[in-house]
């Protein structure tokens, strides 16, 4: 059958033109089909496979589940851990850098080397890595599993190559930072309690060492055993049991009291000279009951203990430990100096928190002066030395996830003058209270680079709130916010209608954003089948919104025949059957057809005052049909110059003239064929039952994580949300046809395509209602097209997390079932000059409308040109019925000239409406148009229409309609986003499939240039929001609370290092203290203490290799890996080495020179002793 069906696939490749304008093209990838063309077209391809390379870029946002935090004090540089097994590091504005650990373990801990360039990860799987912080992309140094215990907690003393790591079972081992290796040195649980105790201490949840003396050790076990261990004598100190369960401990900087905190939420402080018990216990937030006991708290889960040197009283920062009865309240951090007590409340749980000193020795006085606090979903900066506490303001865009985000929208090369422009108006809007303070992380270094241009990303939120951020030079800075919601009335709580079934959910919840930056014309698409107009003005306005309201309806269910799209890619005679319209009916008072006059949200109706920036101009709502909701908008298109709104979803396509405030077309897809329909459609007879569609009302976007009470309501829930019951099954598919806007496809077209449509104007005539459905037929009915997809997944295993990240889908190859009935959505529109007739000589504007069945219909437009004529006489607007084809829904449509240039689409130049007048210069529309005719003298009349599908790409020569090259992108997957992007002056097809390819494909020869794996897992959230835009640039929501941009530019991967910040800069340790001759001769220097001398490898022996096993890591010196064989390696390993040794002896002159010095002052005070007790007799001292 297979060889049957190639057969005849040969035999259309050479048949001739058909008579709807379209050959019957073959499969061959990238080669010029047999068709005729009018004329050679000699292109100039400039795009190599050398081009392109995929790489990240940067990360924005907050790290989604964050689990540790770390700070550099010296390098002023922060970590962040987080549970997928990333580390992100912070500095300076600029400095932003993310790494992943390739086994996607946890990260349970972080430990700077401090201003070594070095950074210390123990993750959940027992794995020590080093990371080398030194190049701008860090990398794993050395990496040390453990085998048989679990890592628990880690400790680095500052200026130490040990680090000490506790374990589950109680151990406590030591690592060599330079070696990677363990110590044959090991405390033993066992050894650190007494013999007589029965119990074992529980895991190690703390280690420090004593700021008097390092070679003592505070072990803090689970349990409340805390035990002080001799490092040299191999004993303990002191063993303290204490009745509850320890969580943190924190030294006082002199080494003499420590204290704890604990599971029944008090702070217990303990004195070295008296362990028996603490010399005080305190709980903060309990208070005393009338029986004399204190209410029980919740546990404080850290402590710390920092003094200062302008106050007696020391700073106590700790989390967590308010009382059970308070129910309700949010995470608290609470910092106590002296008598006062302070408790901030935080918006999410902490996670973790720092308090960050001036000096990174422990044996001094602290000074705080800021505490970082890491939450869940956020990371705010305290600062203390304000009595008020205020929080600083953050350079970094940690608020991306504000709301939910719905969808994305990239634009790089904008114009120059938009970013100060939307940064003016939105600064005003800001909030203040800020710390004045300069920002404290303030480590690294970064530059502008010198290839950097305008960029600007837009998110829309389940809010309906939109966010415009400055992405320019690898940075995210927000500029400016808008909320759509205000231009609703809000919904009272007695409502009855739609607003009732919406009070809960995420009404205003933005779906697609379409933008001009040149008009600065702003369309916003709700999940409520709303369009809203905005106008960009510097002045406030007091102006009335106009309200549009739309019904699109059907009453015939279309059936496809046998003969299928996908392997029949001929159409069918255009004199075939094609149903007519049925009369009109009259309308009924039924409490359905109420229902349907009320729209989903109410437009405010009176005079509004709009602040300067955008404001809202046009409304454009759709109505239900018979009782059911109004079908989500799937298209939409915006042109400035024409002065027209497109939009479409799966029942049909309207046209509105936003300039005159009307509706110009609204029909169904069925209608626009007229006699040119390729199939064959047949009507069917009625189910029987028809099932309610109340449940499925306007679904919110409200969260893309696991949250039992939002979940993702939207018109992808078919993908991601599943029931045991098929019917129900059926019906969540059914609620959104066309359902992924971003994908562009037809997810399950499932409802009814309509025949004919009603518009509503407000003040206007009510247009006559055609067609209604009968009493029986079923508000949706499952289908299957080219365009559709049905999950293959196991129902009974998905969980909300699995629901959230599965992508997994699988196509039907049957093309002979009767079934295949499929409502024909809009996926794709576009204003274009074009031409609609073979016959045409000169470009028209048209409107381009492609839909899920693979079809591209051509509509043209008469738009008076005169500015008068314009806004006042009307635009006509006649379907044709040209129609090209292609496999799969149509994803995008792009034009070029005959020279193989980017045809932009023309626009207006933009002018504020509310500035005042000006009588020497009237404010006229100025238009920009790009027809293909004004950018060929040489090259003579035409250009090429590149059209994909969500299965091939195709170029078409206007305006003969001959397809010149076409291109099967994928036949197991099926493509998800695809756009005609610009990149080295050149042009090509970039596309992102469901199988994680990224792909690149010349034009027009559609010459395939980059085919790379990028993504082995996708889901959901990455297949909505992934967008692709000029200069070999991509964003996705890589996590719900982070955007991850890549580029697919070789030129651009090549000059990223450039572009990055650099992580570490050598600065100079600051010099410890001055202590004083007598203080440090007798009084047990710390700094005497050699930790080689007892955990290397000589006193202490070798650990016992099954306990853990050493990787050497990938990563080394920045360009060590590039040239690691030759010559050029063996000398860069030995200039490194030079380097190195150079280092080392520059760090042995200068301890000798302050040993000189030290020796110097000796003498000299020696010599002044003896001086002054010469001459005394024995009796005078």
């Amino acid at each position: 059958m297979k060889k049957f069906r190639k057969v005849l696939d040969g035999l259309t490749t050479s048949s001739p033109v058909n008579p709807s304008g379209s050959p019957a093209c073959g499969s061959a990838a990238g080669t010029p089909s047999t068709a005729p063309t009018p004329r050679e077209l000699e292109i100039q391809e400039t795009l190599m496979s050398e081009h392109f390379q995929i790489c990240k870029t940067v990360r924005h946002g907050v790290p989604y589940q964050p689990t540790a935090l770390a700070f550099d004090p010296v390098q002023k540089i922060l970590a962040i851990g987080s549970r997928s097994g990333g580390v992100r590091l912070l500095g300076r504005p600029g400095v932003d850098c993310h790494c992943q650990h390739e086994s996607g373990a946890a990260v349970l801990q972080l430990q700077f080397l401090i201003n070594e360039g070095a950074l210390v990860t123990a993750c959940a799987d027992d794995t020590l890595h080093l990371w080398n912080l030194r190049q701008r992309r860090p990398a794993i140094l050395h990496s040390l599993k453990f085998n048989r215990e679990r890592i628990t907690f880690c400790h680095l003393p500052f200026q130490s190559k040990w680090l000490y790591v506790g374990t589950e079972r109680g151990n406590t081992h030591i690592v060599n930072i330079e070696s990677f290796i363990l110590s044959g040195y090991v405390i033993m649980w066992n050894k650190a309690i007494e013999l007589s105790t029965k119990t074992h201490p529980g895991p190690v949840v703390h280690l420090s060492d004593s700021p008097k003396d390092e070679g003592k050790l505070l072990i803090g076990f689970e349990s409340g055993t805390i035990v002080m261990w001799d490092l040299r004598a191999k004993r303990a100190d002191f063993r303290i049991y204490y009745d509850e369960a320890i969580h943190s401990a924190s030294w006082h900087h002199e080494g003499r009291q420590f204290m704890c905190s604990h599971s029944d939420g008090s702070l217990s402080m303990w004195n070295l000279r008296n362990t028996a018990k603490p010399f005080q216990v305190t709980f903060p937030h309990g208070k005393t009951q009338r029986d004399g006991r204190k209410e029980s708290c919740k546990p404080i889960l850290k402590v710390e203990y920092k003094t200062s040197r302008n106050s007696s009283e020391a700073f106590v920062v700790f989390s967590g430990g308010l009382s059970y009865d308070k129910a309700g309240r949010r995470p608290t951090l609470t910092i106590m100096h002296g008598k006062a007590i302070t408790v901030l409340e935080m918006d999410y749980p902490i996670v973790d928190f720092l308090v960050l000193c001036e000096t990174p020795y422990l044996n001094e006085v602290q000074e705080p002066y800021a505490v970082v606090v890491l939450l869940e979903k956020d990371f705010v900066v305290v600062d203390l030395t304000q009595s008020s506490f205020p929080i600083f303001e953050n350079p970094y865009p940690m608020d991306i996830h504000e709301s939910p985000v719905t969808c994305t929208a990239y634009f790089a090369d904008c114009p120059p003058d938009i970013i100060p422009v939307l940064y003016s108006i939105g600064a005003k809007h800001k909030k203040t209270g800020y710390s004045l303070k300069e920002w404290p992380v303030s480590g690294g270094t970064w530059t502008v680079g010198s290839q950097t241009y305008p960029e600007i990303i837009i998110t829309g939120h389940a809010d309906g709130s939109i966010k415009f951020w400055d992405a320019t030079a690898i940075t995210l800075q927000m500029l400016y916010k808008l909320k759509t919601s205000k231009v609703f009335e809000k919904p009272k709580g007695g409502d009855v209608g739609r607003n009732a079934e919406l009070a809960e959910e995420d009404p205003y919840a933005v779906q697609m954003i379409s933008w001009c930056p040149q008009s600065r014309i702003f369309c916003v698409v709700g999940i409520s089948a709303h369009v809203i107009l905005y106008r960009f003005s510097k002045h406030d306005a007091n102006t009335t919104i106009t309200s549009l309201e739309v019904r699109l309806q059907c009453e015939i269910e279309d059936v496809i025949s046998p003969s299928d799209t996908e392997n029949t890619p001929c159409f069918s005679d255009p004199s075939g059957h094609s149903p007519q319209p049925q009369p009109p009916s009259p309308r009924s008072n039924t409490p359905d057809s109420m229902r349907d006059s009320i729209p989903c949200l109410k437009v405010k109706d009176h005079m509004i005052r709009m602040p300067p920036g955008y404001q809202a101009e046009l409304v454009v709502q759709l109505l239900g049909v018979d009782g059911d909701p109004p079908q989500q908008i799937t298209s939409l298109d915006l042109n400035s110059a024409y002065g027209l709104l497109a939009l479409g979803n799966c029942n049909g396509l309207a046209v509105v003239d936003y300039l005159q405030k009307t509706i110009l077309l609204c029909m169904s897809t069925l209608e626009l064929y007229g006699s040119a329909d390729p199939f064959q459609r047949l009507t069917r007879s009625p189910r029987k039952n028809r099932q309610s569609t109340s449940d499925f009302c306007m679904r919110g976007l409200s969260n893309f994580h696991s949250d039992s009470k939002k979940r993702i309501r939207t018109s992808y829930q078919s993908l991601t949300e599943l029931s045991d019951n098929q019917v129900s099954l059926d019906l969540e598919r059914s609620k959104s046809p066309t359902s992924d806007h971003v994908n562009g496809h037809c997810t399950s077209p499932t409802s009814h395509p309509c025949l004919a449509g009603r518009a509503k104007v407000p003040g206007g005539p009510e247009g006559p209602r055609l067609a209604r459905r009968g009493p029986g037929r079923p508000p949706f009915r499952k289908a299957q097209s080219a365009a559709c997809m049905e999950v293959s997944l196991p129902v009974s295993s998905l969980t909300e997390e699995s629901r959230e990240n599965s992508f997994s889908r699988s196509r039907s190859s049957s093309v002979s079932s009767i079934d295949r009935e499929t409502k024909e959505a809009v996926t794709t529109l576009q204003f274009a000059e074009s031409y609609v007739r073979k016959s045409d000589t000169l470009p028209t504007p048209c409107l381009w409308v492609g839909t899920s069945l693979g079809l591209v219909l051509i509509i043209p437009m008469s738009i008076p040109t005169d500015e008068q004529e314009r806004l006042e006489d009307p635009v006509t607007v006649a379907p044709t019925g040209t129609v090209l084809m292609l496999k799969g829904s149509i994803l995008q449509i792009g034009f070029l000239d005959c020279g193989g240039v980017l045809i932009n689409s023309p626009y207006e130049v933009w002018r504020d409406q509310h500035a005042p007048d000006d009588p020497d210069r009237p404010r006229k529309r100025k238009l920009v148009n790009f027809s293909p005719s004004s950018s060929q003298e040489a090259s003579g009349d035409g250009h090429l229409a590149v059209v994909c599908s969500e299965r091939q790409a195709k170029v078409f020569f206007m305006p003969s309609q001959a397809c010149l090259y076409v291109h099967n992108i994928t036949e197991s997957s099926f493509v998800l986003r695809a756009d005609v992007v610009s990149v080295y002056n050149s042009v090509c097809l970039a596309c992102f499939c469901a199988n994680g390819h990224i792909m690149t494909l010349s034009l027009p020869s559609l010459r395939p240039l980059l085919d790379v794996s990028y993504l082995p897992l996708t889901d959901m959230r990455i297949a909505r929001t992934f967008c692709f835009t000029n200069g070999g640039q991509a964003l996705y929501l890589c996590s719900p609370t982070e955007i991850q941009r890549i580029t697919y530019s070789q030129e651009m991967c090549d000059n990223l290092q450039e572009m990055l910040g650099e992580l570490f800069t050598p600065i100079e340790t600051p010099e410890a203290q001055n202590r004083g001759f007598l203080k440090g001769f007798f009084g047990g220097n710390a700094q005497t203490f050699d930790r080689e001398e007892l955990f290397g490898e000589a006193a202490a022996g070798k650990a016992s290799r099954s306990l853990a096993q050493h990787i050497p890591g990938q990563g080394g010196m920045e360009g060590m890996k590039a040239a690691a064989g030759g010559v050029v390696g063996e000398l860069a390993r030995a200039r490194i080495a030079l380097d190195e040794r150079g280092q080392r002896l520059g760090e042995l002159e200068e301890r000798t020179a302050l040993m000189m010095t030290s020796a110097e002052t000796f003498s000299k005070h020696a010599h002044e002793l003896m001086l002054k007790c010469k001459d005394k007799k024995w009796y005078q001292f």
